[in-house]
């Protein structure tokens, strides 16, 4: 019944060619219930994203380490508590930190380091941050090798720190803390990725079943009878496609089991007619 229904509902949407074929009716209720039946496995599609953001992250992605120095700005070397000297001294982190990640520097460090890369991406690497109300200049390195990383910050640390002293003509900056070789990874992060690819499952899933539920426009309920063909319901006859399924295979057994017989039969018949 259901499929002459929907015969039907093709054959009126034929009948008025000045409907919008294009347009959409988005029954968010509908869509509501459409996500709730295959959240199962909206959720199993994106844990599986997940899974694989997390095993590329860990295993195919290049892994980067960092490294921090720090260095005090000083004014003069007898005192550091007065107010100019404090003054004067947040003035200077601007000019180190320019200083810091000069050309002359990078070429300096590159030189006794013997690194296999230019200035520019040596600078590319560094990163340089004064907290808040501080004279503190903290220079970080990164690079794919944790022991590198740090090598390469205390390198730039003492450079720019006797670079400083002598082109300024001030009391070089004081290192107060060395690099460290770090045992774990800066980026990328397997947690960031894991969760990002979650969600980006989870959202890819849930898109298609949107889709697939707002492009359904098979008749299911009497609801749909009135709401696409303007029909009253008269009557609802109850239908079970599984039951009814298991009934058409066991009659087609049937079928064939009486089809064997049938045959059987005649062959004998015909075998004693010969005798």
């Amino acid at each position: 019944m259901l499929d002459n229904l929907n015969s039907n509902f093709e054959s009126s949407k034929a009948q008025r060619p000045d409907a919008n074929d294009d347009e959409v009716e988005i029954d968010l209720l509908e869509i509501f219930y459409a996500l709730k039946k295959k959240i199962l496995l909206v959720l199993m599609v994106a844990l599986v994203g997940g899974c694989i953001a997390a095993a590329y992250t860990q295993f195919l992605m290049t892994p980067i380490y960092s490294s921090t120095s720090s260095i005090l700005v000083l004014s003069k070397e007898t005192t550091l508590t007065s107010l100019a000297d404090l003054q004067l001294g947040a003035s200077l982190t601007s000019d180190y930190t320019v200083l810091i990640t000069s050309t002359p520097v990078m070429e300096q460090v590159i030189s006794d380091l013997d690194l296999d890369m230019t200035a520019e991406q040596l600078k590319e690497s560094v990163s340089i941050n004064n907290p808040t109300d501080t004279r503190i200049l903290e220079i970080t390195v990164n690079n794919t090798d944790s022991k590198m990383a740090k090598k390469i910050v205390d390198e730039i640390a003492n450079v720019s720190s006797s670079y400083i002293g002598d082109k300024m003509e001030v009391i070089p900056p004081k290192i107060i803390e060395v690099g460290k070789i770090a045992t774990v990874r800066t980026s990328p992060s397997v947690k960031k990725n894991a969760a990002l690819g979650f969600l980006l499952g989870f959202l890819a899933c849930a898109a298609i079943v949107v889709v697939y539920a707002v492009m359904d426009d098979t008749i299911k309920t009497e609801d749909d009878i009135e709401k696409y063909l303007g029909m009253t319901t008269l009557a609802v006859l109850p239908y079970n496609g599984k039951k009814q399924q298991r009934q058409a295979k066991k009659q087609k057994k049937q079928r064939a089991k009486q089809g064997k017989q049938t045959s059987r039969k005649r062959k004998e018949i015909e075998t004693d007619e010969f005798n």
